[in-house]
């Protein structure tokens, strides 16, 4: 089996391509959608979340709003709910690996893949990149989201010039769907093609 692991910096498109990934008939493990899950109404992490950093999450499980303002900007916190989050995260991952063993390739989406040190789970890495004009229009269209927090979190994660230089595939996503479908497809058939040789 050939773990793929996929990232990209914020607004660049990782997620349309995971789907086309997924499309194709590679299993995925996206990283965010497990963080959801585990913060969600009855989410395994819900009470230790409260538990360190109470008020944060009602009915529905976290409120990301209420965490973000806790432990943005403030280090320690951020260690704190990563000392939670990840253990939780890479038992999922492991799960998913045991349960897809027998595939020849699979995906792992994880958005900080290089930030985290997650590179060293992969055999090959994707990178989706777009022009700098298309990420900040992207990200700019969300809703909730301005100028000040786009710019913090660009500061957080790896510039996408060094995403790209570490990547053994780039995806460029800023033009048409059909051209990003295309990459996706012949990484697939190169990936695919030598786990079987």
């Amino acid at each position: 089996m050939i773990v793929l692991g996929l990232t990209g910096s914020i607004g660049m498109g990782k997620s349309t391509v995971a789907a086309m990934f997924a499309e194709e008939g590679v299993p995925v493990f996206d990283a965010d959608a497990v963080v959801h899950r585990l913060q969600g109404p009855e989410g395994m992490l819900v009470a230790e979340i409260e538990a360190a950093f109470p008020g944060t999450t009602g009915e529905r499980g976290v409120m990301r709003g209420a965490l973000a303002e806790r432990v943005l900007g403030d280090g320690e916190a951020m260690r704190r709910l990563e000392a939670l989050v990840h253990p939780a995260v890479a038992r999922e991952r492991e799960a998913f690996l045991v349960a897809h063993r027998e595939q020849p390739l699979v995906l792992l989406d994880i958005p900080l893949l290089f930030e985290k040190g997650s590179w060293s789970l992969v055999d090959r890495i994707v990178v989706v990149s777009a022009a700098p004009e298309v990420q900040r229009a992207r990200v700019l269209a969300r809703p909730g989201m301005t100028e000040a927090k786009l710019d913090h979190i660009l500061a957080l994660q790896m510039p996408d010039s060094e995403k790209r230089a570490r990547a053994d595939y780039v995806i460029p996503t800023g033009g048409p769907l059909e051209e990003t479908r295309d990459s996706v497809r012949r990484i697939i058939a190169c990936l695919e093609a030598r786990a079987d040789s």
